[in-house]
């Protein structure tokens, strides 16, 4: 028997869970490892970048980003598939689950960090996972000094006091959006995960677990929660729906958050970091959005690019992405 693939994360990682669950559904035997103190030379023997989620081959090789390993685990092990065969269907799925990573990241690290309730718990939280002995004084030390530090990096999603109601009625809003898309569905895009479920999930996994944005959850969305705990453990319980099915409540998340707030976002980002530009602002619905440009998300908006001309002029999917404003960004 093989060695099971070794899964290092944390589990207030947002890419960590979405591996894991990932890995989960597959069915591929695995093994699921914190990062902690204990572990770091043996993950820094496999790890090129200093970050979780790493996977480890049986075959002792390493991979890191969550997306790429999910993309790479898909070829390997095919079944069950989490790409819908419908070309339509198969790049709105791989739209919603960049939407997730790269967007949803804005929601989930701008509210752990922006109130000391939340700060308190999501610094001890992320201590005691690293370095599971500490206790007493000790931990309270290394709290305080992980609060201070993680606060300090808000910026790196484009958190800033101008851009946070901005964050927080984009939240709000796909709460609202995702509960009338889930109720009476269990995931995305019908009986079973597809690609955007891993995405989008595991940035509201890691919001439910924290004070101010879980509570939000709770009161606003009952549908979601249960898909939450659902895809703790996702099955294939029957297939995936038509377009015409999804629509009605699919396509106003499309329309509001994706092609009104996201990929406007994108852009800009992408165009910034091209002119070397130490900051960038964008309207997006109506308000100026100003931060530092993310370099790792103009490589990931350039393969979501290349994604879309890889289906070659799909006449349904021209037509969806045309009515919910996301096709002008995506034609580079």
């Amino acid at each position: 028997m093989s060695q099971p693939y070794r899964i290092y994360g944390m589990e207030l990682s947002p890419y960590s869970v979405k591996v894991r669950s990932y890995f989960y559904y597959k069915g591929i035997p695995s093994q699921w490892l914190l990062r902690t103190v204990d572990r770091q030379a043996e993950f820094q023997q496999y790890a090129k970048l200093p970050l979780v989620p790493l996977v480890v081959t049986p075959e002792g090789e390493g991979m890191q980003d969550s997306t790429p390993i999910i993309e790479k685990m898909e070829e390997l092990f095919p079944e069950p598939s989490i790409h819908p065969a419908d070309p339509v269907l198969r790049f709105l799925s791989a739209l919603l689950e960049e939407f997730g990573d790269e967007w949803g990241n804005k929601w989930m690290f701008h509210y752990r960090w922006a109130r000391e309730v939340d700060q308190r718990s999501g610094a001890e939280r992320l201590v005691r996972d690293a370095v599971p002995t500490l206790e007493g004084d000790a931990l309270t030390a290394a709290a305080d000094a992980m609060r201070e530090r993680m606060v300090g990096r808000v910026w790196f999603v484009g958190s800033s006091p101008e851009t946070a109601p901005q964050i927080e009625d984009s939240y709000r809003e796909t709460l609202d959006l995702l509960e009338a898309h889930l109720a009476g569905r269990r995931y995305l895009f019908g009986g079973r995960p597809v690609f955007a479920d891993f995405g989008l999930w595991g940035q509201l996994y890691e919001a439910s677990t924290d004070p101010t944005p879980g509570a939000l959850l709770r009161e606003r969305a009952c549908a979601v929660v249960s898909w939450v705990a659902r895809m703790l453990t996702p099955q294939a319980e029957s297939e995936v729906e038509t377009w015409e099915a999804l629509a009605p409540t699919l396509r106003p998340l499309l329309e509001r958050q994706v092609g009104r707030l996201f990929l406007p976002w994108s852009d800009a980002n992408a165009k910034a970091i091209a002119a070397g530009s130490e900051t960038f602002s964008v309207e997006l619905g109506g308000r100026t959005w100003t931060q530092k440009p993310q370099k790792y998300h103009a490589r990931s908006l350039a393969a979501l690019r290349a994604r879309y001309a890889a289906v070659g002029g799909n006449a349904e999917l021209d037509r969806i992405l045309e009515e919910t404003g996301c096709r002008r960004w995506l034609r580079g």
